[in-house]
């Protein structure tokens, strides 16, 4: 519900994303739900809705958990997770009937609830009941939804298991004994289970174990049918989920005989820990007998229920911005000033880009706000300062990408104060004239960025900041350049200046949707975040910095979690 790269913003800036404080994962689970199928039970699957203006829009949904009143679904819903805002939720229960997708006028609605990530976030376990439509209780239907934080530095973990030999459970019911079963066949219909004539049709099942010793569900595999040796698909939890991060925790581990009508067989069970799974990184296997304790009492000479054995681990660290910062990203800052002649003649007072000796104009202000952030996390202090839309020395002829410094071997200005000299210095040199076109300087910035990438390191991360006192005149060039460029280390801040209307703007910020090139192609990452100077007149340099640098920090993870690259050094 929340557009990529927004974050509902705060009323003091409505542009701005707020400060993720963390990611959340919701675990659900219901009981005593509405039956509504003739012959089995319902077969239940969750909907996920947040509010966003005023309307309901879905953020994910469940598995289908078959024939079950009372399922606890594997399904971890992740949401971010927002101090300063009222979060509203709702859970749709549905009973699938598997045609067009859950929620649809084919499926029955078997209750809802609604509360705020906040409420859950405070009470960490929340239980409600379920109401239908005209808050009509929905029976004895109730939900609950247990909250996690997941911490910063949280990472994941692939697993790969497969089983060997487990026991055949049909077997098992009927003795081992398969002679004569001819005469079960029409009875087997109705009252025997469906894999009568087959073998175990075998999934897994993985709990945590907390500290008051109840048990979390991490994860189900798929089921395998007619197999007792089954291989099931590798699978990814983060470590939070499976030990809460803590290594010696233990797991109870379950493999059932999949029933279609909910009555899954226990076929057996075994304890583990994180530590004792990491024995099998590498070309190394581990294995646990996988136990009935019923058997292993009435049975003397019973060893186990077949093996489960875990054929690969493998650990995935997720880094985050300061882990880049820390490890020696550079982040490289490049201004560029439009010069078009919209902006006025620099000598008039009215001229956006009029120098006034007791107060700097708005595009001082923006490049200033901006630029001491920036400039913390670039070791050399230089920074890259070019302009467009103007006629330039010698020749005056149009330039959409010229060096403020007149040296078009080195654009580069010595920190903020040099970016601001240069400035000043080459307004009375040129002659503003137009269009405003901004493709070329983000295709310039993006040509450096696409060298760095090169180099399959982190080492350099590059913003580009345009400030414009009008819409784009090259729309469709500058969409395909933001495309581009999507793919590289680079984000892009567009400030708007003075008093035009730039509502068009708004198409190269992904706030209200995917950002597309004229053929279509849509951006990889989220790199661009548009605002409007004047909504922050009245306000502190800062606020118009933390608005238009705050999704930053997630673009730059983001990068290099595409990339796969790791902290230069971590």
């Amino acid at each position: 519900p929340r557009p990529a790269g927004t974050g509902g913003g705060p009323e003091a800036c409505p542009q701005a994303p707020l400060a993720v404080l963390s990611k959340v994962e919701l675990r659900v689970s219901c009981k005593h739900l509405l039956d509504r199928d003739t012959l089995n039970k319902s077969d239940p699957c969750v909907l996920l809705l947040m509010q966003s203006q005023g309307q309901w829009m879905e953020v994910d949904r469940s598995e289908v958990i078959k024939s079950n009143l009372n399922p606890v679904f594997a399904k971890i819903f992740t949401v971010d997770y927002y101090f300063e805002e009222v979060q509203k939720l709702r859970f749709e229960v549905y009973d699938s009937h598997g045609q067009a997708g859950v929620g649809t006028h084919d499926d029955d609605f078997l209750g809802g609830m609604e509360c705020t990530v906040g409420q859950i976030v405070a009470q960490k376990r929340v239980t409600k009941p379920l109401f239908l439509k005209y808050g009509k209780f929905a029976g004895k239907s109730t939900i609950t939804i247990i909250s996690e934080e997941i911490s910063g530095n949280n990472g994941y973990v692939e697993l790969t298991f497969r089983a060997k030999k487990l026991d055949d459970k049909v077997s098992r019911v009927l003795g081992g004994n398969r002679a004569g079963w001819a005469g079960w066949a029409l009875l087997s219909v109705v009252l025997l289970p469906q894999d009568l004539f087959s073998k175990s049709d075998p999934f897994l099942e993985i709990y945590r174990i907390d500290d008051d010793r109840s048990e979390q569900l991490v994860y189900r595999t798929e089921v395998v049918k007619n197999n007792l040796s089954p291989i099931w698909e590798p699978f990814k939890v983060s470590l939070n989920s499976l030990c809460s991060c803590e290594e010696k925790r233990k797991l109870r581990c379950v493999v059932w005989d999949y029933d279609s009508r909910g009555k899954h067989d226990f076929i057996g069970e075994f304890f583990t820990t994180f530590e004792e799974m990491q024995k099998a990184m590498g070309e190394n296997k581990v294995q646990w007998d996988c136990m009935n304790p019923k058997y292993k009492i009435k049975k003397r000479n019973y060893k186990n229920s077949g093996v489960v054995v875990l054929l690969d681990l493998k650990i995935h660290r997720v880094y985050s911005f300061l882990d880049y910062i820390m490890g020696g990203c550079q982040i490289h800052f490049t201004v560029a000033i439009d010069f078009t002649a919209s902006n006025g003649d620099p000598r008039n007072s009215c001229s956006l880009h009029y120098i006034n000796p007791y107060q700097p104009n708005e595009y001082l202000k923006a490049l200033v706000a901006v630029g001491e952030i920036c400039q913390d996390y670039d070791s050399d202090k230089k920074f890259s300062a070019l302009g467009f839309g103007a006629r330039i020395p010698p020749k005056y002829e149009v330039s959409h990408d010229f060096a403020i410094n007149f040296n078009p071997d080195n654009d580069e200005c010595e920190g903020i104060q040099g970016v601001v000299e240069s400035y000043q210095s080459c307004l009375p040199k040129i002659q503003l004239y137009g269009p405003t076109n901004v493709a070329p300087i983000i295709s310039k910035v993006a040509r450096v960025a696409a060298d760095e990438e090169r180099t399959k390191e982190a080492s350099q991360y590059f913003i580009l900041l345009i400030l414009t006192d009008g819409v784009v005149t090259d729309m469709a060039d500058t969409r395909e350049a933001i495309v581009r460029a999507s793919y590289l280390p680079m984000s892009i801040i567009i400030v708007g200046v003075g008093n035009a209307d730039f509502t068009d703007m708004q198409i190269l910020d992904g706030d209200d949707g995917v950002l597309r090139s004229p053929k279509g192609e849509p951006v990889l990452r989220d790199i661009v975040q548009f605002v409007p100077f004047r909504e922050f007149k009245n306000a502190s340099p800062t606020a118009l910095a933390k608005c238009v640098l705050a999704e930053v920090p997630k673009q730059v993870v983001e990068y290099y979690s595409y990339k796969a690259f790791p902290p230069r050094c971590p």
